[in-house]
């Protein structure tokens, strides 16, 4: 049985203080720094006693290189301070494109092809950087199959 990406759905997100380990690397190993990082973020919030705000997540924007800076970490009631490897960010706040993303047999690619496919058909355009947002916590070795694709929007006034 063929499971399609959810509707998109517009919604208002709120700005979220995040903390998240970042680097810059090669698109096809993304998949397997996301996990580690995401474990490396939890561990550091652990050990300070502070409670993620919600699920982890990963956001990357695409550098002129080929590569890709990328992020990723949990939600965070306030920010935190720096240290060796986890740095203080946000989630920006505004209107977002959401798409769910459940089908394990189905490509992530397909599910941002929805995404995609939406702003052409409407008069909305990106306003930043997409992020995942994994609703199956991480493993040391992937990242789950409900993951939902978040799109910063804005909406062309006629």
């Amino acid at each position: 049985m063929l499971v399609t990406p959810t509707m998109p759905q517009v919604r208002f997100h709120s700005e979220e203080p995040t903390a998240v380990r970042r680097t810059v690397l090669d698109p096809e190993q993304l998949a397997d720094w996301v996990p580690s990082a995401c474990a490396t973020v939890a561990e550091h919030l652990r050990l300070h006693g502070i409670a993620p705000a919600g699920y982890p997540f990963a956001r990357y924007h695409a550098l002129p290189d080929g590569e890709i800076e990328a992020e990723a970490g949990f939600p965070v009631a306030a920010p935190v301070t720096d240290s060796d490897q986890i740095e203080p960010s946000k989630l920006p706040a505004g209107p977002v494109l959401a798409v769910w993303h459940t089908d394990p047999d189905q490509q992530l690619a397909e599910t941002y092809h929805t995404v995609d496919d939406w702003l052409d058909t409407t008069h909305a355009a990106p306003t930043g950087d997409r992020w995942e947002v994994y609703h199956d916590l991480p493993t040391c070795d992937r990242v789950g199959t409900r993951i939902e694709i978040i799109q910063p929007i804005t909406f062309a006034t006629t």
